[in-house]
């Protein structure tokens, strides 16, 4: 009899031992470019996305004074174009930013879930900084400061 448990409990023991081991395969390739990394995670190629620039707007005249100084952010900002959101005087704007490849300058509009809307034109002084101003349907005139 304690020869069979001896026997069982060995076979128990290097069954457990042996249950957490597997094989995986060291440098594999996966369609499009992906692999493994050493620990065996899956690595997928990914474009890489650029940070959302932030646009900071100053009153510039009165009307603007009355709705005070608000910032925002243009988001998903590829190759020139990007989405431009703010809220500034109780509404809520949304719009787009854009520039032509290779230009410094640019225009952002937006429209007001309250009926208002702003043109905005910019210029970059760098990849990530530059200025403009934003006219507002209301006459609301303001100074635009974008930076990443």
């Amino acid at each position: 009899m304690m020869f069979n448990l001896k026997s069982v409990l060995a076979v128990c023991l290097t069954g457990g031992a042996l249950s957490a081991c597997y094989v995986m395969p060291l440098n594999q390739t996966m369609p499009g470019g992906g692999g493994y990394s050493a620990s065996g995670t899956a690595i997928i190629p990914m474009a890489a996305i650029r940070a959302p620039y932030t646009a900071r707007l100053y009153p510039g005249n009165q009307a603007a004074s009355r709705m005070g100084a608000t910032s925002g952010i243009i988001s998903n900002p590829e190759d020139g174009h990007g989405q431009f959101s703010f809220n500034v005087g109780g509404e809520s704007y949304q719009g787009e930013a854009t520039r032509a490849p290779h230009s410094s300058k640019g225009l952002a509009n937006a429209s007001g879930n309250r009926g208002g809307f702003a043109r905005c034109d910019y210029a970059m002084s760098s990849a990530t900084l530059g200025s403009g101003s934003c006219l507002f349907a209301n006459g609301a005139r303001y100074d635009l400061h974008v930076s990443q």
